[in-house]
C-alpha cells in the first residue's frame, strides 16, 4: 500500500463529503425558512378562516415539516464537524509524511534531563520519538505512551517476552484497522480530554455523602405518592371537580420541601462533576469505540469486554449532567421539580451509580489510556510498512543482533549497518566527527525502546533479549546549582553504577567518557572506569576520539572489540556512515579546519 496516496485519497473523499453536505445545509436552511413562513402563514390563516379545523391541520403538517427539516440539519452538521476531525486527523499525517510534526504532542513535559536514556535519545521534546509517534485523544493516552517509551514500569515490573508479544499482537491489529483506528484519532482533533481531570472529578465524586432519606425505599414510595397525587389534582381541577388552588399550593409545597431537602448534596455533585461538561461526550465516543471494536488481538479483546461494563456507567453519568443542566434554568428547576421531584431522584440515581460503579472508574480510565497509547503505536506502524517485528528472546543475558539497522528519524536518507552485541563485552567506537557515531549509539537506543514496546524495528532483522538500558550522551552543567560540567559527568557515572544489578543485565551506550577534563587525565580515567565496570554483570557500547583508549582491545581481547566509522580524505570529505572492525586511521578536524581558514580568504 502506498501511505501517501492513501492519505490522499481519503484527503479527496472527505474533502468532497464536506463540501456536498454544506450544500446540503444550505437547503435545510432555506426549507426551514419556507416551512416556518408556511406556520405563520397557517396561523394568519386561522384567524381569517371559517375551516379552522382543516388550517389547524395545514398548521399542524407544516410545523411537523420544520421540525423534521430542523432534525435533518442538525443531523448533518454534526456530520460535518465528525467529517472535518476526521479530515484533520488525516491531514496531519500528510504533515507528518512530510517531516512537519508541529501538529502533534510534543511531549515537553514528560522531559527527565536525568533518566536513564530518554534525554539521550530524543524519546521527548521537539522532533523526537513522542512527537512524531503520538496520536493520542486523551492525556492519560499521552502519559501511558510516554511512560512506555521511556520503559518506566520497567523499573517496577521487569515485561515478560510474552507481554510484549501481546502488545505486539494488539499493535499490528490496530494497524489495519485504518477506519476505526482514524475515527478514534479524529476524536482528539479539538483538543486532548483531560484525563487527570475526569479522574479528580471522580474521586470528588466518590466522598460526596448521600441524605439517608434518599436511599430510602419509604422515602421513594411517599415521592411516587405525591406526584402521583399532585397529578391527580391537577387533573380533577381541569374537569372542575377540585378548586384549581388545591394542585397550585401543592405543586408549591412539593418544590420546596424538595429544594430544602436535596438543594445541599445537588450543589455538592455539581460541584464535583462540573468539570466534566466539556470531556464526557467525546471521552464516552472514545469508550463506545473500544467496547463495540470487532477485535481477535487478546488486549483488544481485553479492553473492549472491560470497557462494554463501563458505558452503562459513563451514560448514566452523563444523563446525571444533562440532568444537572436543565437544573441550571430557574424555571426548568421549578417546572422538573413540581412535576418530576427530579432533585429527589437525581440523588437516588447518583447513590445507585456509586454503589455500582464508582470502585471500577480507576481500571476503566486506565483501559482507554492504555488503548489510546496502542492506536498511537499502531499509525506508526502503519505509517511504515518498512519497519519489521523484532524477535525478542528469554534469556538472562544482553544478546543484540541487528541486519541492516537504521536510525527512524534518518527514513530513505538512512545507511544501514548490521551489529551484534554479546554479554559482558565492550565495543569501542572511533571515528572522525560527523562521521556517524552518535548517531549509531542512538540507532540501537532507538530500536531497543521500539523493540521493547512491540513496536516494529527499522532493521531488516533484530534479535534481542530483555536487559536494561543506561546511556550517557548529552551531560551538560548546571550553573543555577554548581554543577561543573565535570562534575555533572561523574554525578551521571554515579547513577549509571547505581542503577546496575547483578542479577539483571545492563547495557550502558557512553558517548565520550569524562569529556570535561584534560586527554590524559581523560584518557586514564576512562581506562580505571572500563576496567572496573568489565567485572559487573555490565554490557557496553563507547564511542571516543581518544585512539589510546582502542588499546583496552589489546589488553583485554576477550572483552574489549574495536569498532569504526571511517572517512576518506582527498578534496572533500567522504562519509561512509558504516561501521567496520578496526580502528580508525583519519580524522577531519585539521582537515576541515584548513579548509575553513582558506575559504576565509584572510590567511
Amino acid at each position: 500500500m502506498d501511505i501517501r496516496n492513501f492519505y490522499q485519497q481519503h484527503i479527496d473523499d472527505l474533502s468532497s463529503n464536506i463540501k456536498n453536505r454544506r450544500n446540503r445545509s444550505k437547503a435545510f436552511i432555506l426549507g426551514e425558512i419556507i416551512s416556518f413562513a408556511a406556520v405563520f402563514a397557517c396561523v394568519f390563516l386561522y384567524t381569517t378562516s371559517m375551516n379552522g379545523w382543516m388550517v389547524t391541520g395545514l398548521i399542524a403538517i407544516a410545523f411537523a415539516i420544520y421540525l423534521y427539516i430542523r432534525q435533518a440539519d442538525n443531523r448533518n452538521n454534526n456530520t460535518i464537524i465528525k467529517l472535518s476531525q476526521l479530515l484533520s486527523a488525516h491531514e496531519h499525517e500528510m504533515s507528518y509524511l512530510d517531516g512537519n510534526y508541529d501538529c502533534f504532542n510534543n511531549g515537553q513535559r514528560f522531559i527527565q534531563p536525568q533518566h536513564r536514556f530518554a534525554f539521550d535519545l530524543d524519546v521527548f521534546g521537539k522532533n523526537s520519538l513522542f512527537n512524531r509517534y503520538c496520536r493520542t485523544a486523551t492525556t492519560g493516552g499521552a502519559k501511558y505512551l510516554a511512560d512506555a517509551l521511556a520503559l518506566n514500569k520497567y523499573s517496577e515490573e521487569k515485561p515478560s517476552v510474552t507481554d510484549i508479544n501481546l502488545r505486539s499482537e494488539a499493535i499490528k491489529e490496530l494497524s489495519v484497522m485504518t477506519d476505526w483506528r482514524m475515527t478514534f484519532i479524529s476524536l482528539g482533533q479539538e483538543g486532548e480530554v483531560d484525563t487527570e481531570k475526569i479522574q479528580h472529578a471522580i474521586n470528588d465524586i466518590r466522598f460526596v455523602m448521600v441524605p439517608r432519606f434518599a436511599r430510602d425505599r419509604f422515602a421513594a414510595f411517599l415521592a411516587i405518592s405525591s406526584l402521583i397525587g399532585f397529578l391527580c389534582s391537577v387533573i380533577f381541577s381541569i374537569l372542575q371537580m377540585i378548586d384549581a388552588i388545591i394542585p397550585v399550593w401543592w405543586g408549591i409545597i412539593q418544590f420546596f420541601v424538595v429544594y430544602i431537602l436535596c438543594n445541599r448534596t445537588i450543589g455538592e455533585i455539581s460541584k464535583a462533576v462540573n468539570s466534566l461538561h466539556t470531556q464526557l461526550r467525546t471521552y464516552i465516543a472514545l469508550i463506545r469505540m473500544i467496547a463495540t471494536c470487532k477485535a481477535k488481538a487478546q488486549l483488544n479483546i481485553q479492553a473492549a469486554e472491560e470497557l462494554a461494563e463501563a458505558l452503562p456507567s459513563f451514560g448514566q453519568m452523563e444523563n446525571l449532567l444533562e440532568a444537572l443542566d436543565r437544573r441550571g434554568n430557574i424555571l426548568g428547576m421549578f417546572f422538573t421539580n413540581v412535576f418530576a421531584l427530579s432533585d429527589f431522584f437525581t440523588i437516588r440515581k447518583f447513590r445507585r451509580w456509586q454503589d455500582s460503579y464508582i470502585e471500577k472508574t480507576d481500571s476503566w480510565l486506565n483501559t482507554v489510556s492504555r488503548v489510546d497509547a496502542l492506536v498511537s503505536m499502531a499509525t506508526m506502524r502503519f505509517n511504515h510498512p518498512e519497519a519489521n517485528d523484532a524477535n525478542i528472546i528469554d534469556d538472562d543475558k544482553v544478546f543484540f543482533k541487528a541486519t541492516q539497522i537504521a536510525h527512524p528519524f534518518l527514513g530513505s536518507k538512512a545507511v544501514t549497518n548490521d551489529f551484534s552485541i554479546t554479554n559482558r563485552n565492550f565495543y569501542i567506537i572511533t571515528g572522525a566527527n560527523m562521521a556517524g557515531k552518535s548517531t549509531f549509539l542512538r540507532t540501537l537506543g532507538v530500536n531497543y525502546i521500539l523493540a521493547m514496546n512491540g513496536m516494529p524495528v527499522f532493521a531488516q532483522n533484530l534479535t534481542m533479549s530483555i536487559f536494561a538500558l543506561f546511556t550517557s550522551m548529552r551531560t551538560s552543567d548546571d550553573l543555577t546549582h554548581g554543577i561543573s560540567y565535570f562534575n555533572a559527568e561523574l554525578l551521571r557515572l554515579q547513577q549509571l553504577l547505581e542503577n546496575i544489578h547483578e542479577d539483571e543485565p545492563c547495557l550502558i551506550i557512553l558517548d565520550e567518557i569524562l569529556k570535561g577534563t584534560n586527554s590524559v587525565d581523560k584518557l586514564n580515567g576512562s581506562k580505571m572506569f572500563l576496567e572496573s565496570v568489565k567485572n559487573l554483570n555490565v554490557t557496553g557500547i563507547i564511542a571516543t576520539h581518544d585512539l589510546e583508549l582502542s588499546k583496552m582491545a589489546t589488553n583485554y581481547p576477550e572483552q574489549f572489540h574495536n569498532f569504526c566509522f571511517e572517512i576518506e580524505l582527498g578534496t572533500e570529505v567522504t562519509y561512509s556512515y558504516k561501521i567496520a572492525p578496526g580502528v580508525a586511521l583519519n580524522q577531519n578536524a585539521t582537515f576541515l579546519l584548513k579548509q575553513l581558514l582558506k575559504s576565509s580568504g584572510k590567511f
